[in-house]
């Protein structure tokens, strides 16, 4: 079985694709669908911001969370993929992993990949690549 991987995710996708060896090409293995991390905000809240109606104190206060629901779905696919990364790792599935993804995205990955997952990523590259061919991402790797 090989045992470099690539894992390539935006928000809503993801695949895993493993090498065999560096001259050899990829060959995707595994695919993710979120279908929760395309939509809109508006449909993922049903109401505007709670209130805590305002009984003491200035008067009604808007309850605000900093994390808008778009960010919090693609908190928890990111936290999927890290826990299929640690399954995987546990079952001696690769030895070596390349994350490419989004800015954004990739900043969730390294938040949620566990110590024992993070030390075996080789490289991180911050872009979308969701929609490569596995020759286009070999060529740039």
């Amino acid at each position: 079985m090989p045992k470099t991987w690539v894992l390539v995710a935006n928000s809503s996708q993801a695949k895993i694709y493993a090498g065999k060896g560096q001259k050899g090409p990829l060959t995707e293995i595994e695919n993710f669908d979120y279908p929760n991390g395309r939509l809109h905000e508006g449909d993922l809240v049903s109401d505007s911001a709670g209130s805590d109606g305002g009984s003491t104190g200035q008067g009604r206060h808007v309850l605000d969370d900093e994390t808008t629901a778009r960010q919090q779905e693609a908190i928890i696919f990111a936290k999927e993929l890290a826990s299929h990364l640690d399954r995987e790792r546990k079952n001696d599935s690769f030895r070596r992993l390349i994350v490419i993804a989004p800015p954004t995205f990739l900043g969730l990955l390294r938040k949620n990949l566990n110590d024992e997952v993070m030390s075996m990523v080789s490289q991180q590259i911050d872009k979308n690549f969701i929609n490569k061919s596995a020759t286009e991402i070999h060529q740039y790797l």
